[in-house]
């Protein structure tokens, strides 16, 4: 029933592990509000057949003395606690409690969100994340990475290897777990991309780690989902899902990058 579902509804391709356990999700609780719909729909024009005037000319002060409305909504209301208790609560438990996969086995990355604009930082060739400061944050050093202050020295060679990509532009690898830990520099922002269902709100002093398994390659459209300012419509981004062999030099030439040394106009 949930593939003839998927096949009328037009929800977006999916493209992650996961993705297909919240579409379940969504086609349940579309069928109930259907069911609701098409059964109320139906008791409204009986009542308005059953009571018309023509028929009941004069008021009846006792009303109804059944109790098919009280069970109705005792059916409804055991669909609704099936919903959360037999789907929802699960898939949530599954996702934060059992299913976290293993960073050692996973692409670990970090997702800042800013006005306007989305960046990711992953750890380098070493695999650790370098310290930050966020009082060392500069047009120059987005991230307040302590390695890339200039006004420091060695603090913290960890962090000479980290990868900031370009604004708006990450990628990971396809078929493989990413980690992702969801910040914002500023205000609530909501990091979402729809085709991989992933959705999570970005706030100020908390990294909230997400995660899934990407299952197709392609470009994917980030968007914030958090009104977040006057740019807010503007805020927008490319998720890349790479083949491993495309992502491997795709990592590799963002980290050449980064190793370069600044240039100088003095």
């Amino acid at each position: 029933m949930n593939e003839f579902f998927w096949k009328i509804s037009g929800l977006p391709d999916l493209a992650s592990v996961h993705g297909r356990d919240v579409d379940t999700l969504i086609a349940w609780v579309h069928w109930l509000m259907i069911a609701l719909f098409i059964g109320w729909t139906a008791y409204f024009f009986y009542a308005i057949w059953r009571f018309r005037k023509s028929k009941n000319p004069k008021a009846d002060y006792v009303g109804t003395t059944t109790h098919a409305s009280s069970y109705i909504e005792v059916g409804v209301t055991v669909a609704e606690m099936v919903l959360l208790f037999a789907l929802a609560v699960p898939m949530w438990a599954k996702s934060v409690d059992t299913g976290f996969p293993d960073e050692k086995k996973s692409t670990v990355m970090r997702v800042i969100g800013q006005q306007f604009n989305w960046i990711a930082r992953y750890p380098g060739p070493d695999g650790v994340f370098g310290k930050a400061d966020i009082k060392l944050v500069t047009s120059e050093n987005p991230m307040g990475l302590l390695s890339k202050d200039p006004k420091l020295k060695d603090t913290d060679p960890a962090g000479k290897d980290d990868i900031v990509t370009g604004i708006d532009e990450m990628a990971v690898p396809v078929n493989k777990p990413v980690i992702a830990h969801i910040s914002s520099l500023d205000v609530i922002h909501s990091f979402k991309v729809v085709p991989l269902r992933v959705t999570q709100d970005a706030n100020p002093g908390m990294s909230i780690p997400i995660h899934f398994v990407p299952t197709k390659t392609n470009t994917y459209f980030i968007q914030c989902s958090q009104l977040c300012g006057v740019g807010h419509y503007n805020m927008s981004g490319k998720f890349k899902v790479l083949a491993t062999n495309d992502y491997d030099a795709w990592i590799a030439a963002k980290g050449a990058a980064a190793a370069k040394p600044a240039v100088s106009y003095e």
